[in-house]
């Protein structure tokens, strides 16, 4: 199955690649740059350029499914969260519709079913919030994740994944990458939304 990684230079994204590898899957990691192919290529991973402010529309030739692990991160200022983190995932939504894209897998954000009460970085929680929106109203297949705090500790193969809740915890980012090409393998696009953190139910059990 060919599945195309919009982010894929970022921390979980990066991760998310090899881990779809290692599941017997074609990953195809979408990086801006010429000189972020390497890093990939070098481990036989297919590339594709794509820049989510201008038309990336071709990366999704014959692809399978899609996940959406770009973001621009809770420092960045308004207008780039709105590019990268709203508008570039409304577009790639777009773009798998057209591409007939099977399974559209979008890494989200803790906070984003609730953007008016977030306490810090609303810009952020609002184009988090309307991405996920935008997907669940655009008729694809798709599976939105909700993670944690995110963490640079060593990921340990085991989370808590549930529908629904207020709750705060952490999660490493390995450990979520892990819980992305665990949804991409499975693909069971059973159109929900997923919170998930540090738990205790190994990763391959947790769907």
């Amino acid at each position: 199955m060919k599945v195309l990684v919009i982010g894929a230079n970022g921390q979980v994204g990066h991760q998310a690649v090899e881990k779809i590898k290692e599941k017997g899957h074609e990953p195809i990691a979408m990086v801006r740059k010429e000189e972020q192919q390497g890093q990939f290529e070098d481990k036989g991973i297919s590339t594709v350029l794509g820049d989510l402010e201008k038309d990336f529309s071709h990366a999704f030739e014959g692809v399978d499914s899609v996940v959406f692990a770009a973001g621009s991160g809770g420092d960045t200022d308004t207008d780039m969260t709105v590019i990268i983190d709203q508008e570039g995932a409304i577009e790639s939504v777009d773009n798998a519709q057209q591409a007939d894209v099977k399974h559209f897998v979008l890494l989200s954000s803790m906070g984003a079913d609730d953007p008016k009460n977030a306490d810090q970085i609303k810009a952020y929680m609002y184009a988090k919030h309307r991405a996920d929106e935008y997907l669940k109203a655009s008729g694809l297949d798709y599976t939105i994740l909700r993670p944690g705090m995110l963490t640079n500790d060593a990921g340990t193969g085991k989370v808590k994944l549930f529908e629904g809740g207020t709750e705060v915890a952490e999660i490493p980012r390995e450990d979520v990458a892990s819980v992305l090409a665990h949804i991409v393998d499975t693909n069971k696009a059973e159109n929900k939304t997923f919170y998930v953190h540090e738990g205790d139910t190994p990763i391959e059990d947790s769907l």
